[in-house]
């Protein structure tokens, strides 16, 4: 029975690396050409009109590969009978469907039925990040849309704002992500928003007694502990305006004025401190391997060759 599990994980691995083996940044260049740019130019068009939208589109991106692969399954619209990753509970907050449902229209145009969903949210991401003022990385494309999405698929696969060093490291292990992928793709916090609802357990009735006090006090007037202001957004990293794309969401780390307990969990152990501590002080080493992870994430689950389909409609499978 142990040999037989082997073998299997062993031939699903193969199967995996396969796949991702087929995904080329030439991949549209006969069957849709100036499809990537036609893609960037919606991207930066509505980051240029609201900055907010870049944190949107890379958390797209993020939610969509950790659950059943980077396969576009989190654009799928619930059904009568079923419940889609959407509109479970940690995806409410997702943005950004509109901008790619303005890209596909857009592709349709000009080159129906060949451009995937999958492939305009990984490109979405990189341009949105590189708009900014972030790195740009690699984004091999050739991925192929899935027809399935269930909401409870996102609630058991989805890392946890709670999460333990020893709970992110095993979720994103299961990704095929190491440790230090995770470190550094939790540098996405550097920009973005999140509800006070999210703070307050940390700030009331007493603090988490790992945050700094003047932190703490500052949280406090952004999110009073009342029902009203529970829907009220703050930025994750306050430094800069909340939307510019650095280390200093690493440096609040270390000062321990991390608005999530999964980013202080980053420092609870001496590797995921050392890593903390590396990145914090050479934005060039963050943007380096912020990028390495991301091309790597983007492979993750991807369905090539006669997997899956080309949607036509982003929302419908």
């Amino acid at each position: 029975m142990v040999t037989s599990r082997i073998v299997f994980l062993g031939v699903a691995l193969v199967l995996v690396a396969s796949a991702s083996a087929q995904l080329s940044e030439n991949f549209y260049a006969k069957t849709c050409p100036g499809g990537v740019q036609a893609v960037a130019k919606v991207v930066t068009a509505a980051v240029s009109a609201d900055r907010r939208n870049a944190a949107g589109l890379l958390r797209l991106h993020f939610h969509d590969c950790f659950v059943r692969g980077c396969d576009a399954s989190v654009l799928l619209a619930s059904t009568p009978g079923s419940k889609a990753e959407k509109d479970a509970g940690p995806n409410l907050s997702l943005q950004g469907f509109g901008i790619i449902d303005q890209a596909k229209a857009a592709l349709e145009k000009t080159c129906p039925g060949v451009f995937s969903c999958a492939d305009i949210l990984s490109l979405a991401a990189r341009d949105a990040i590189s708009f900014i003022g972030g790195p740009k990385w690699k984004v091999p494309l050739g991925r192929r849309d899935g027809s399935v999405s269930l909401a409870s698929e996102a609630l058991s696969n989805l890392p946890g704002d709670t999460f333990t060093f020893k709970q992110l490291v095993s979720n994103f292990a299961k990704k095929g992500l190491n440790e230090a992928d995770m470190v550094v793709l939790s540098g996405a916090h550097t920009i973005g928003l999140t509800h006070c609802f999210k703070v307050t357990p940390r700030l009331y009735p007493s603090a988490d007694k790992s945050l700094n006090s003047t932190f703490v006090a500052a949280q406090r007037k952004l999110c009073p502990n009342s029902g009203s202001a529970a829907n009220k957004f703050i930025h994750i990293d306050n430094t800069n305006g909340g939307q510019t794309f650095d280390v200093k969401y690493f440096k609040n780390v270390l000062t321990h004025q991390a608005v999530f307990k999964s980013d202080s969990a980053l420092i609870s152990t001496s590797s995921g401190r050392s890593k903390v501590v590396t990145l914090a002080n050479s934005q060039s080493t963050f943007f380096s391997a912020f990028g390495a992870a991301m091309e790597k994430m983007g492979r993750v689950g991807v369905l090539t060759g006669r997997q899956g389909k080309i949607r036509t409609q982003c929302s419908r499978r």
